[in-house]
């Protein structure tokens, strides 16, 4: 079954229903037609725009060959307005969709993926917090790829310590603001893709209070409406290990005209409209890449001839056992890691919709499945190059640029460690107490041996010191995410409709370590702090 074919089926008989689905007939249609885009513009081409990379030409990122038209094509495509609402311009499709289409394309070409990304989310933030003429302004233009749109919070001195962020705003005394500062790490920040590009900003107006209690949101074009430049300029652009064709940026802004976003004061709180958006959207990057990888190593492993009898024909690879465990290990991650971004979508559009249990869901699930599909694709990436060993390592194969390309994934939008804290200590261990954790199992539906584990590891960590807490808050979503793939491969191997026996053999197979390695990571959990360690060797 072809991936378009595949995907639709999912998303109509196993994946949770949301609003807005459409038949499995039209989705299919969408993929499919989402698979001819990426074979035209994106497979072939991802490999040279990887060695071009962007450079910075006359103060401006130039990008590589064949990347505006292919960005062109895709915005004349109506791919950039998929959840925009049809008033402006838009289809007023649902996220679960739009994340299926993400995944099509971003298994060629993660890169190219990440502009879209950053547009999708952008149109959701000022779709929920702008007011009514910079929606009208913004929204058509992203949703017809014109314009473009990133997410600016790192500061040299301020990674993910958001609290000590110097930029400033004042107010220009017209209902604008003048900002003033450095940021760093921005994905697409400067290219020649688009005619406008709209930097949504975090800076502390005067006087306001340290911390990210001070902090607001801004929106500041690269340009004015006039066409002039608007105080924003390109530092540099990072030579990086992978995303070659995605230009990172550091830019100044100098008495930059901005516009505020909600309230004064309430920055973090409003941005997270587009962070939590653009988590979603890596955990949607990572399951494509363990797509892909995957895919790519089965292929060889299957055309690959080597051992056997020596009096005989040399037999395909897939026969050794070793090859059979990184395929089957490979296999099951890019699944798990596809069923649990295509739930965590479904949780927020319903969430969206009004849902109050399905936006619980996404809370819980969100830092889960960014995390995952991360892991998931780094893992896949480096055992599709063991499968292809010598020719997996050099650039005549994709697998060692996808290993490049999804290292970032658990950094970015934030570090694992960051996912895992919001997870336990604000999700699990929060003021609600463990209803939201015992729902979420509930909806699930892991074997009732790993739901038990989860639950009486909650309750000692409940009790547990903030040491401990803090120590365990990365294995312990290592362990919800090793049960919320047991219980959706479980829901395909009951659901899934002619796929529902492979997925359920593949659910037999992770079962068999499911249970021994939740255990060991629970293990870890309940050690302890380990800081004593820690200061006697360092």
């Amino acid at each position: 079954m072809d991936t378009a074919t595949t995907l639709a089926t999912l998303l109509d008989l196993v994946i949770t229903p949301r609003p807005g689905a459409l038949d499995r007939e039209t989705t299919a249609a969408i993929l499919d037609e989402a698979g001819k885009f990426s074979s035209r513009f994106l497979t072939d081409q991802a490999a040279l725009r990887d060695r071009e990379g962007c450079r910075l030409v006359d103060g401006r990122v130039k990008t590589p060959t064949g990347h505006r038209d292919a960005w062109r094509a895709y915005g004349e495509a109506g791919w950039a307005g998929l959840t925009t609402p049809e008033a402006v311009g838009g289809q007023a499709l649902s996220i679960t969709l739009a994340s299926a289409v993400q995944e099509t394309f971003d298994a060629a070409d993660p890169a190219f993926g990440m502009l879209a990304i950053n547009v999708r989310c952008a149109t959701r933030l000022l779709q929920s917090h702008g007011d009514a003429d910079l929606r009208a302004d913004w929204l058509p233009q992203l949703s017809n790829g014109n314009w473009a749109a990133t997410i600016c919070i790192s500061e040299p001195q301020a990674g993910s310590d958001v609290g000590r962020i110097r930029t400033r705003a004042e107010e220009g005394g017209d209902g604008t603001w003048r900002l003033t500062g450095e940021k760093c790490w921005i994905s697409y920040g400067d290219h020649d893709l688009t005619e406008r590009i709209g930097h949504f900003i975090l800076a502390r107006p005067r006087d306001a209070v340290e911390g990210t209690r001070g902090l607001s949101l801004f929106l500041v074009p690269n340009t004015l409406d006039n066409g002039a430049l608007n105080g924003v300029s390109t530092i540099r652009i990072e030579e990086k290990l992978g995303l070659h064709a995605s230009p990172t940026c550091s830019l100044a802004f100098e008495d930059a005209v901005g516009y505020l976003i909600g309230p004064e004061g309430r920055g973090l709180p409003t941005l997270f409209t587009m962070i939590e958006s653009m988590r979603l959207g890596v955990a949607v990057q990572g399951a494509a890449v363990a797509q892909a990888s995957a895919a790519v190593a089965e292929d060889y492993a299957h055309d690959r001839k080597q051992g056997g009898p020596p009096d005989q024909p040399p037999i395909s690879i897939m026969a050794h056992a070793e090859v059979r465990r990184l395929l089957l290990s490979s296999r099951i991650r890019a699944e798990s890691a596809r069923l649990i971004a295509l739930e965590t979508a479904s949780a927020v559009d319903a969430g969206s919709a009004g849902d109050e249990m399905a936006n619980e869901r996404a809370g819980m699930l969100l830092p889960l499945a960014k995390s995952f599909g991360a892991d998931a694709a780094f893992a896949n990436a480096s055992a599709a190059i063991q499968v292809l060993g010598g020719a997996g390592y050099v650039n005549d194969w994709p697998v060692e640029r996808m290993l490049r390309d999804c290292r970032i994934f658990s950094i970015y939008e934030g570090t694992t460690a960051i996912q895992g804290l919001d997870l336990l200590q604000r999700r699990v261990l929060g003021r609600n107490g463990p209803a939201p954790l015992e729902r979420l199992l509930s909806h699930l539906e892991p074997e009732a041996e790993l739901a038990r584990l989860v639950e009486d590891l909650t309750a000692g960590l409940a009790a547990g010191s903030p040491a401990v807490r803090e120590a365990a808050a990365v294995p312990f979503m290592e362990i919800l995410g090793i049960v919320a793939a047991d219980g959706l491969l479980r829901r395909a191997g009951r659901q899934a409709g002619p796929l529902a026996a492979r997925y359920g053999t593949m659910a037999d197979f992770h079962a068999v370590e499911a249970q021994s390695r939740c255990e060991a990571l629970a293990d870890r959990c309940s050690r302890g702090d380990i800081g004593p360690y820690f200061e006697r060797i360092f």
